[in-house]
């Protein structure tokens, strides 16, 4: 199985679409990654899977399983965007680089960012990596094959797995997951990460132990966190208001100039 609700009608383009994530299911195989790597360039994964050896995700690694040793023996859980419905770094970004699409994923813009990484700053999952040894620095992030989504294609992470990954709309993926629990007394949590966390997020999580186990945060608020922000900005002094303004003035400036000659270098 790799989309939920197979039977169901076409699903609605309007409503958001992500990834339901099943760590009871996951065998910590890491095709996953390595699918993710050959989609997007990067160089496969080489390090190992060791219980307690805390790996992250990198600017050439999108998503990691890491291994946790728990009561209910060696327990897998993946790493990646989270891809939240009201995305805090998307509320930051100054030049709307991060973008929050129809179909759920949130994307990183290059032709539109100026560099200020705003958005690693705002992340409460400390996702955005940026290329700090590159000449022409990126921001790395999954983007949950937003290229193969609008093709109507799967992400290629999921189209690889078999058993723990799973993409649908929202909707779908937490029907699925309350399925899930229903059937299996006693071998989830009664809980599904994600479906209200930071204002709800595109990734959801499914897990036989409680997830701050197994290194998920539990201290976030259900609220988005761009809706902290919001009374904060009707009441802002105008240089608030100015100066992004200006940025991104200078930002389209720098973008539009002529490169300069080798007697100006």
């Amino acid at each position: 199985m790799k989309t939920a609700g197979s039977d169901s009608k076409a699903a609605d383009d309007t409503e958001f679409h992500g990834v339901l994530y099943d760590s009871f299911a996951c065998v910590g195989c890491r095709n996953c990654e390595n699918a993710c790597a050959e989609a997007h360039g990067f160089p496969l994964p080489q390090d190992e899977l060791v219980a307690g050896v805390l790996r992250k995700t990198s600017e050439t690694q999108r998503c990691v399983i890491n291994a946790y040793s728990t009561p209910n023996g060696e327990v897998y859980m993946r790493t990646q965007c989270m891809h939240c419905n009201e995305p805090a770094c998307v509320a930051a970004c100054l030049t709307k680089a991060m973008y929050k699409t129809k179909e759920g994923p949130v994307i990183w813009r290059e032709d539109k960012c100026m560099g200020c990484r705003y958005c690693m700053v705002s992340c409460p999952f400390d996702v955005p990596k940026f290329e700090y040894h590159s000449a022409n620095p990126k921001i790395q992030k999954c983007d949950m094959c937003y290229d193969r989504i609008i093709e109507g294609k799967i992400p290629a992470c999921v189209e690889n797995c078999g058993v723990a990954l799973f993409y649908g709309t929202r909707r779908e993926l937490i029907a699925e997951a309350r399925k899930r629990i229903v059937e299996n007394p006693g071998v989830y949590v009664d809980k599904i990460y994600g479906e209200t966390v930071a204002g709800g997020t595109g990734c959801l999580y499914l897990s036989s132990v409680p997830v701050n186990e197994l290194g998920m945060k539990t201290n976030l608020q259900n609220a988005s966190y761009p809706a902290l922000t919001k009374g904060f900005l009707y009441s802002v002094p105008s240089v608030f208001v100015l100066v992004p303004t200006l940025l991104l003035g200078i930002n389209k400036a720098t973008k539009n100039k002529p490169e300069n000659n080798e007697e100006d270098e």
